[in-house]
């Protein structure tokens, strides 16, 4: 049974990562704010102040137009609160990053992850600490098995 679960899963979470839409830079700043609030609610001002601290001032109109574009991509639901929307993450950043690696790897590499990392060694495009992290990683996965 937990084979089958398991099996579940992983065709749950493929499914998901091929329905994930693009999104354009702007709005993935936006949802860098929202996966960043530790509140489960993310406010207009919030989000509007968010992007102010990164530099990165947006109209009102501008941002109302975005957070509806995320909204209509399932990126986002918005709850109507009086004169206010309160927005909810649907999809979490990992699940996202998780979509866009898979994309970037396909597209690139076309599926092999082997020839990512091994250009991320030898293209020197890992600080030493990441690459003792990442060895470690694979030998703690390695053990696993």
């Amino acid at each position: 049974m937990c084979y089958i679960y398991d099996v579940n899963i992983v065709s749950y979470i493929e499914e998901a990562i091929t329905v994930i839409q693009q999104i354009s830079d702007a709005e993935l700043e936006i949802m860098k704010i929202v996966w960043g609030n530790p509140e489960e609610v993310t406010l207009f001002p919030y989000i509007m102040d968010g992007l102010a601290a990164k530099g990165k001032p947006c109209q009102k109109n501008s941002l109302i137009v975005l957070l509806s574009r995320l909204t209509n991509k399932g990126f986002l639901s918005a709850r109507k609160v009086g004169r206010r929307n309160e927005y909810t993450t649907l999809i979490s950043e990992t699940e996202y990053q998780t979509a866009q690696t898979k994309k970037f790897l396909d597209k690139i590499y076309e599926g092999n992850a082997k020839g990512l990392v091994s250009n991320l060694i030898m293209g020197d495009l890992l600080t030493d600490e990441e690459y003792e992290d990442l060895k470690k990683l694979l030998e703690k996965g390695k053990e696993q098995q």
